[in-house]
């Protein structure tokens, strides 16, 4: 008999799978919520170009009352509709409005939102809102700031809404941290001089399809109040976006049905949790869950693999995190309970006991004047991981908290290594990342017109 195993399967869904998740109190008292998915995408993308799926329900979910489980749910469903079936050309002319007849594969969508509080509710609060084209270029879609900004609407309870394509706001240097966390800038400075020792924005000029709502604060929180203590309990909000699709896919001549209950197949909160912390063989398992069943992952933040392996990839660099062998009840509570009271001063996120894989915001800290990439280990308590803003550098900070520079929070005799405060993914300096100043926030998507093929 072969001692061969099956490896499991991993589900690489782009149409469904959620790259990036972010939280963060905006002005006028409201918190933009903000869900990526159809990852990587090469702005050349035609015929077809890219587009959210009919059969996915997206969601974005709020826990106020610490059990991970969601409280609120925003969900999101579209309706592709082809207006001209005789030609493969996604536009016959300029887009230079959202109901251009110019215009051949569009898509609305509708949202709803669903409560949790004593029975379920489930309320239709906006139907059949327009999404914007892809940018293909400035024959095509001439003006695209003005049709995505028409695209931006309002739900009947106040919410703002936007669903389209954007500019991937996540910058990573994927090729060198996956070969075997060769940090380029990092390399150039403790273990080999490099001739270039800036890092490769992976996503440097690639597109994402957003889903971005602004909320009344108020409607978010447990009582329907807006706190002003940050070290109330009402304050902190846990989110977490995900996909469904339906069990049953059946295929014909002509079309795909699917049918049958609807089955979670992706979810993240905090960013590149699923990524690099969860084994390869709990991925399928991990992304069909709800974060109130995190607890059967929490050994895996408990003592994560990349501690191990840095000390082994940088021989001598980190002699203190090598000796670290207990439990990183740092990482634990960073990522899994959030930050109790009295670890940081004027800041906590804790949400209780049960562990989950949440966003956690405190939304009485108020936007930052000075905003810091690095977010609480840089001094700016409005930043990762308090939510997560579009500017925060989160592979930085996640990479140094696993070196150790976060331990001092459960363990204050504990002294990280030199080398962490030089951890550096290096890609934060990206000058064509450009954001919006006004909602959705994210930046224009790039046009295949402008940006040449890889």
């Amino acid at each position: 008999m072969s001692s061969h195993r099956e490896a499991p399967a991993i589900s690489k869904d782009p149409v469904a799978d959620n790259t990036d998740t972010y939280a963060y109190v905006a002005r006028g008292s409201t918190v933009t919520l903000i869900a990526n998915y159809l990852p990587v995408q090469a702005p050349a993308g035609g015929p077809n170009f890219y587009e959210f799926g009919d059969d996915v329900a997206y969601e974005i979910h709020i826990d106020n009352n610490g059990d991970g489980e969601p409280d609120v749910t925003y969900q999101f469903r579209f309706t592709t509709t082809i207006t001209n079936p005789d030609t493969f050309l996604y536009n016959t002319g300029p887009i230079d409005r959202l109901d251009s007849p110019n215009w051949n594969r569009r898509q609305t969508y509708s949202v709803f939102k669903i409560r949790r509080d004593g029975r379920p509710h489930t309320a239709v609060v906006g139907r059949d809102l327009p999404c914007p084209p892809c940018n293909i270029g400035p024959r095509s879609t001439p003006n695209y700031e003005a049709l995505a900004s028409a695209a931006v609407k309002t739900l009947r309870d106040g919410e703002k809404v936007f669903a389209g394509q954007r500019a991937d706001a996540f910058f990573v240097d994927l090729g060198s941290v996956f070969d075997l966390g060769t940090l380029r800038p990092f390399q150039s400075l403790h273990v080999i001089r490099m001739a270039n020792s800036q890092g490769v924005d992976s996503l440097k000029s690639s597109n994402v399809h957003t889903l971005a709502i602004q909320v009344p604060i108020s409607e978010l929180t447990r009582d329907g109040s807006v706190p002003s203590d940050p070290m109330s309990d009402l304050a902190v909000v846990g989110v977490w976006a995900s996909a469904q699709r339906q069990k049953a896919v059946m295929l014909d001549d002509e079309d795909r049905h699917t049918a049958g209950p609807w089955v979670q197949v992706s979810r993240l909160g905090n960013p590149l949790f699923n990524e690099v912390l969860v084994p390869m063989a709990q991925k399928d398992k991990w992304n069909a869950s709800c974060p109130s069943q995190d607890k059967r992952f929490a050994q895996y933040v408990a003592q994560p693999e990349l501690a191990k392996l840095l000390p082994m990839l940088y021989p001598g660099v980190f002699p203190n995190l090598a000796g670290l062998t207990a439990d990183r009840l740092d990482l634990l509570a960073i990522l899994l309970t959030g930050i109790p009271a009295g670890r940081i001063p004027g800041f906590q996120n804790f949400t209780g006991p049960t562990q989950a894989d949440m966003l956690r915001l405190n939304v009485a800290i108020p936007p930052s004047g000075s905003p810091n990439r690095l977010g609480i280990i840089g001094g700016d308590l409005a930043g990762f991981p308090n939510g997560r803003r579009l500017i925060d550098d989160a592979v930085t900070i996640e990479l140094r908290a696993v070196a150790g520079a976060t331990y001092p929070l459960v363990q204050p005799n504990y002294t990280p290594d030199g080398a962490v405060s030089a951890i550096e993914d290096g890609t934060f300096n990206n000058p064509g990342r450009v954001f919006l100043p006004d909602f959705p926030y994210i930046g224009t998507p790039y046009s295949g017109y402008n940006v040449p093929a890889a």
